[in-house]
């Protein structure tokens, strides 16, 4: 699954009209990048969030439809408890000062996980964003905290169970058009393109039901040092692949024929 990258960024003319509607990425490095630079874990979290500013910036006007990014797991709890922490602080950080500028720009903010494990004060300044940028509509920025693949999936099938105990649903209508409506995001267009940074290539309980016919790209970029050109390299790199959705080759290019 490791992606052929260019060796130099494209002109994003030329893969404008292959853009995924929805991109999601894992922002895979931040503690090696600081590690390598001799400074402590939390300053690799800070340089991460400026490259979550930059990136949002250049997806925007790329013109992606969403971006969701992977900013904190639900295994994440497992770290170290000064770095939970300070994360938490930075994320309290950002809600209070990023999120005005966001809203400036036009982009509508939306949070998927497991919200109740937070403090109130973060919990209220989450709802307080959403609220503020509901109605923008140039892009969605979906940041992903305290979730799981896993956990989104049980999360459907308790929903599902409830409707089958009020007896609105039986078990056999329970399909898998059915249980997507249930999972985060039901509302928004599927991921088209999942990008790991970090030069790791799995997908860490990420996603699992909305990546179903992603395409991956891994890069061996550092969070903090994935930019512009590197987004632009995995957007041209996404324009090149051939998405058949079980369809053989002849199948796509005749439909695309036609059209």
């Amino acid at each position: 699954m490791t992606a052929s990258v260019p060796s130099s960024a494209p002109d994003l003319e030329s893969v404008s009209g292959t853009l995924p509607r929805h991109v999601a990425i894992i922002m895979d490095g931040n503690n090696r990048w600081a590690k390598r630079r001799g400074l402590p874990g939390p300053e690799g979290h800070k340089a991460g969030e400026s490259a979550v500013r930059r990136i949002v910036e250049h997806a925007a006007r790329s013109g992606i439809e969403v971006l969701t990014v992977f900013a904190f797991s639900s295994e994440n709890w497992r770290r170290p408890e000064s770095e939970v922490a300070a994360l938490m602080s930075l994320f309290l950080e950002a809600l209070t000062k990023k999120v005005g500028e966001l809203h400036q720009n036009g982009i509508r903010l939306r949070f998927i996980g497991d919200l109740s494990r937070f403090s109130p004060e973060l919990q209220s300044g989450m709802q307080e964003a959403v609220h503020l940028t509901r109605d923008n509509v140039r892009m969605t920025l979906v940041i992903a905290v305290n979730y799981g693949g896993q956990w989104d999936m049980a999360h459907a099938a308790q929903r599902l169970a409830i409707e089958v105990a009020e007896a609105r649903l039986t078990p056999a209508e329970i399909t898998p058009e059915r249980m997507g409506h249930f999972v985060q995001m039901a509302d928004l267009p599927p991921v088209d393109l999942l990008i790991r940074t970090g030069g790791e290539m799995r997908i860490s309980n990420f996603l699992l039901w909305q990546t179903a016919y992603a395409e991956f790209y891994f890069t061996d970029a550092l969070w903090p040092d994935f930019d512009a050109a590197e987004l632009d390299r995995a957007l041209a790199d996404y324009s090149g692949r051939q998405r058949r959705f079980g369809r053989t080759s002849e199948q796509v290019e005749a439909t695309a024929g036609d059209a």
